[in-house]
């Protein structure tokens, strides 16, 4: 189902949370919503999900309007928030009737759902014993209990400790497999570990929609690091002269050389230093790392 979110506005009083956001979720789409803290990710999470309204612009899930579509959402909060002394089949039994679901149903799916993500022996122990990363994957079960086309999630792993936080991405990973997933995060690093494409947002409004592929070469700088032993450094001075170099930085042992093409050139400076036998340390191209990129687009 192909999720459209046109010209999202939400004010709270003078504040302007989200500024005239459009953007589309493909079906089978597993995409990051980008941001530092306070840029608008959760409130947009809350109207894509129609828990809040927006001041103005639309949402629409398959054509229609996301009011008619909640049965195909399934949504995790930030900070999933379950009563204490039920157990983890008589969360998912209470949620899933809210929902509309009959009780056969559910006392046949429960156990699959909590098997899936791996509390299948936790489902009699009481919410009040979960560890935090146990309760975001009750979280992720009680979004997947009623089937949904999209799943919407709100920095689901943020708040965990790395053990609980590896748990929750492995679980995303294998559900981003049979349903669509729009998640948000100021996490980069597990962005960049499930998620096919990004939408980077800063103080509500877009300011990218690109695969990780694209904003790397789109920021790559074809410059080349080399670590090389200091009896070597003498090379450097004919570099400087080769024409197809336009920079040459120097720290200590360490040179940083901007060429005109990376993928040919980079051979060519290779060959030239084995040709005079430098003692090459390291060789590497040396371009911006998604987080380079991302404080670059936010701060």
């Amino acid at each position: 189902m192909k999720l459209e979110i046109k010209k999202i506005t939400k004010k709270f009083n003078k504040k302007v949370a989200v500024d005239n956001f459009s953007m589309e979720v493909q079906t089978g789409e597993c995409v990051g919503l980008i941001g530092p803290n306070g840029a608008g990710k959760s409130t947009l999470i809350k109207i894509i999900s129609d828990i809040i309204d927006p001041s103005a612009g639309e949402v629409f899930l398959d054509g229609k309007k996301i009011t008619h579509m909640k049965k195909e959402i399934g949504y995790l909060p930030q900070y999933p928030n379950f009563y204490q002394w039920m157990t983890a089949f008589e969360t998912l039994m209470f949620m899933g009737q809210l929902s509309g679901l009959k009780k056969e149903e559910l006392t046949k799916e429960i156990p699959h759902i909590l098997s899936k993500v791996g509390l299948s022996k936790e489902g009699n122990s009481r919410i009040r014993t979960f560890s935090g990363g146990m309760k975001q994957r009750l979280g992720i079960a009680q979004a997947l209990l009623h089937k949904p086309s999209l799943i919407v999630m709100d920095e689901p792993v943020s708040a965990l400790d790395p053990i609980g936080r590896r748990e929750v991405l492995n679980i995303i990973q294998e559900i981003k497999k049979d349903t669509t997933i729009l998640l948000s995060t100021h996490i980069l690093s597990d962005a960049e570990e499930i998620c096919e494409r990004f939408v980077i947002i800063k103080d509500g409004q877009k300011i990218e929609d690109t695969t990780i592929h694209e904003l790397l070469n789109r920021h790559n700088k074809n410059k080349i690091k080399m670590d090389m032993t200091e009896a070597s450094l003498m090379w450097l001075e004919k570099v400087k002269f080769y024409n197809y170099v336009k920079n040459v930085e120097i720290v200590h042992t360490t040179a940083k050389i901007e060429v005109e093409n990376i993928l040919l050139n980079k051979n060519m400076l290779l060959a030239s230093a084995l040709e005079n036998n430098v003692d090459i340390l390291k060789f590497e191209i040396d371009n911006d790392t998604l987080e380079d990129i991302f404080l670059k687009l936010v701060v």
